[in-house]
């Protein structure tokens, strides 16, 4: 099918309709707010049997689902529009809810562990638990090494207007910073998300001038975005201190299901591979003409080859290279396109950055981003694709099994985004062309390897040095710095001292240490891909099976069980690695004099 004529705004009012005035939306809202109560009430008088303990978990998955739908959809109308005030006003109401029904969840928790261990396996050993086991037997572990009761409901209760409230100021930072540059001679108004897409501009001066702008914004606002960071790291640490965690990364580890030494071993694997992606940005900066890349470098585009294309172009483009191996990602990915789940138009007032969210009581998806036309622009389409097929896939299942962690999501958007750039590079009708597809995968490697290793190093550094007390701005550009210049092993010229302000990632409090998880699915999607490489379209059925058991295990037995492979060891890590490799060798070679 010929995919023309798309709709670039997407279409919301199917879930709730008018936006931020929608009635739908707030009747939903007052009913969460009054089934909060419900739910806790029944949480306080919960006596155990085995029917009532089925009954409640049927209840509490029926209002997650209303619940987390409203949220999406109150992130969507934020994220469309940052000055919707109506629609923030919405959030706080539903903050209020998620404390509310966290604490229902506390008191659950403590009553699950009251339950005897054999009372507790017979339980969970019946057919009705069997998509939801894992995810019980978990909250169960998690809750014995949490606080009691009225402690965890008063942490829930104070990060309404505490914790997560510090996160909000992002969305307000943003939605005021208006960034003036001029271009091809006349003055331009960016947003942040707009000034973001500049940084792969063809023009140097373009791309200087705007992340020179871009950075006077975010130091102008540095002193509202260190409060922020420095309350939110502030408040997670004193929870982990009085729970007795004396590890910061033992929260984001056990949320990724995963163990410290799987964590080591890729980071471990990476360090020692770094050479030949420094090679690549030194082979790019004489390229560019340049002794050595700037951070506004990075994206840049060698040659016309890396012309622009339409939202159109684009669609067909990611529609016909997820057939060659993916068919019913394909067709899912298809009617996302032609039913409006995606928004792309380029606009200000936008929030910066890309998304894929769920509405599970519709069993449907959006998709975020400022589609501008770039390579980079089309791979985040095809990385928010992939997001949105693995909850696809999981639409049927009950709620609690479609709560798959972070690293394995960003594996099924990465595998999307490696079909898409490798079938490219193949097609390739000069060689030209082919440079330019390669460098665009080298430029996802460096971004996986060396970016997100720098968040990674900043964020686990600035929650150490804050248990000492509160971090200057100054101080936070200072650990920025340092982590980038070692993380791209000082192969930059200029880097980017407020990536810590501008970068949303750190400001996230459902999700702590929003970083490593993408460097993780980037590395496992490799090992995926081989397979399906190997297998053709057939795999595809493997891969579904495998995503469907995201919400159902931890990642090293998820890795043993579909791929046989062990997560721990080095190895696994430096086959990835290896791939990635190989393109900058041969992107090397095509551009050597």
């Amino acid at each position: 099918m010929l995919l023309q004529d798309l709709r670039q705004t997407w279409e919301l009012d199917s879930v709730f309709p008018g936006g931020s005035e929608s009635k739908d939306l707030l009747a939903e809202i007052n009913w969460t707010e009054h089934e909060a109560k419900e739910l806790a009430k029944k949480a306080d008088s919960f006596t155990f049997s085995n029917e009532n303990f089925l009954s409640l978990i049927k209840e509490l998955q029926s209002f997650s689902e209303r619940l987390s739908t409203a949220g999406a959809f109150i992130g969507c109308l934020i994220a469309q529009d940052v000055k919707d005030k109506k629609a923030m006003a919405l959030r706080g109401r539903l903050e209020s809810v998620y404390a509310a029904f966290s604490n229902v969840g506390s008191v659950i928790d403590q009553k699950l562990m009251d339950i005897s261990e054999d009372a507790w396996k017979d339980l969970m050993s019946q057919p009705e638990y069997e998509h939801i086991a894992f995810s019980l037997n978990e909250r169960r572990t998690n809750a014995k090494e949490k606080l009691g009761i009225s402690e965890e409901s008063l942490i829930n209760d104070l990060a309404v207007d505490g914790y997560h409230a510090w996160s909000t100021l992002y969305d307000l930072v943003v939605g005021r910073i208006s960034i003036k540059v001029e271009i091809d001679g006349k003055e331009e108004e960016l947003s942040v998300g707009q000034a973001e897409n500049k940084f792969s501009s063809p023009d140097r001066n373009v791309r200087k001038d705007t992340f020179e702008k871009f950075v006077q914004a975010w130091d102008h606002e540095g002193e509202f975005c260190a409060a922020s960071l420095n309350h939110i790291a502030g408040f997670r640490n004193e929870i982990y201190k009085h729970r007795g965690w004396e590890e910061t990364l033992k929260e984001p580890l056990a949320i990724n299901r995963m163990k410290e030494e799987t964590l080591s071993a890729m980071w471990n694997a990476i360090n020692s591979q770094k050479e030949i992606f420094v090679k690549y940005l030194d082979r790019k900066a004489k390229l560019l003409g340049l002794d050595k890349l700037s951070w506004y470098d990075v994206d840049a585009p060698l040659s016309s080859a890396n012309s622009k294309m339409s939202y159109d172009e684009a669609a067909q483009f990611i529609v016909e290279h997820f057939r060659t191996l993916a068919p019913k990602m394909a067709d899912f990915s298809e009617k996302a396109f032609l039913d409006g789940w995606i928004e792309a138009e380029d606009r200000s007032g936008k929030r910066p950055g890309g998304f894929c969210t769920g509405f599970p009581t519709k069993k449907e998806t959006r998709i975020f981003m400022t589609f501008s036309g770039t390579p980079s622009n089309v791979s985040t389409l095809a990385h928010e694709l992939g997001h949105a097929f693995h909850t696809d896939v999981l639409k049927e299942m009950p709620y609690y099994a479609t709560n798959y962690a972070m690293n394995v999501a960003e594996t099924a958007s990465t595998f999307a985004e490696m079909i898409v750039a490798d079938a490219a590079v193949s097609s390739a009708k000069t060689k030209e062309e082919k440079i330019a597809l390669l460098e665009d995968k080298a430029q996802r490697s460096v971004a996986f390897f060396m970016n997100i290793h720098a968040r990674f190093l900043f964020e686990t550094r600035m929650y150490e040095e804050r248990k000492a007390g509160q971090l200057s701005v100054e101080r936070l550009c200072e650990l920025m710095e340092e982590a980038q210049k070692e993380a791209f092993n000082g192969a930059l010229d200029e880097y980017h001292p407020y990536f810590w302000a501008s970068k949303l990632h750190f400001y996230i409090t459902d999700v702590p240490f929003y970083n490593f998880p993408y460097t993780f699915g980037y590395l496992f999607s490799a090992g995926i891909y081989a397979k399906a490489k190997e297998e053709g379209p057939s795999f595809e059925e493997k891969y579904i099976a495998l995503l469907q058991d995201t919400g159902k295990m931890e990642v090293e037995e998820l890795a043993q069980k579909h791929l046989g492979i062990d997560v721990t060891k080095q190895d696994f890590w430096l086959k990835g690695i290896e791939l990635a490799a190989a393109d900058v060798e041969e992107f090397l070679a095509l551009t050597e004099e």
